[in-house]
């Protein structure tokens, strides 16, 4: 296998991941702050934050570097306009995703201060989570627009 394919498929499994984990995550919080049970909140929320470390943080650095890797690779030039774009987007999503990363941190431990005083959560969180909800569709546009720039390379 060339390096071009090699990194061509890290970088397809890595976007999957990228994606897949954002989709899934906003998935289960979302259900977990409906239901309104803070012990279900403080887990499902626990568990995204450590994924968001573990697995959103690694894959959001290697998307960019094996992403320019392929683009050296195969000789495109940098100045091309789905290029500049897919990392315009990429810029984008991660403008919005570093603060969501915040909230879901400071609801999780709401929900654990909350489940320990045995009172509800906070309207605070409330906010949080209309921040999180309204910051996490740029990102999804974003990246569904990218998966189409690298998907068709217009010129």
């Amino acid at each position: 296998m060339s390096a071009y394919l090699l990194l061509k498929t890290l970088h397809i499994l890595s976007s999957t991941v990228l994606f897949g984990l954002g989709a899934g995550s906003a998935y289960y919080a979302l259900r977990a702050w409906r239901t309104g049970r803070i012990e279900v909140i403080a887990v499902t929320f626990k568990h995204l934050v450590f994924a968001d470390w573990a697995f959103t943080t690694t894959t959001a650095i290697f998307q960019p570097l094996s992403g320019l890797g392929l683009v050296l690779l195969a000789g495109w030039p940098l100045h091309q306009r789905w290029v500049m774009w897919s990392f315009a987007l990429y810029i984008l999503a991660g403008i919005c995703w570093l603060p969501v990363v915040w909230l879901q941190i400071r609801v999780h431990k709401m929900a654990e201060q909350a489940l320990l005083e045995g009172s509800p959560m906070p309207m605070k969180a409330t906010v949080y989570m209309r921040w999180w909800f309204v910051l996490g569709w740029p990102a999804f546009v974003s990246f569904i627009a990218i998966f189409y720039l690298m998907v068709s390379k217009p010129t």
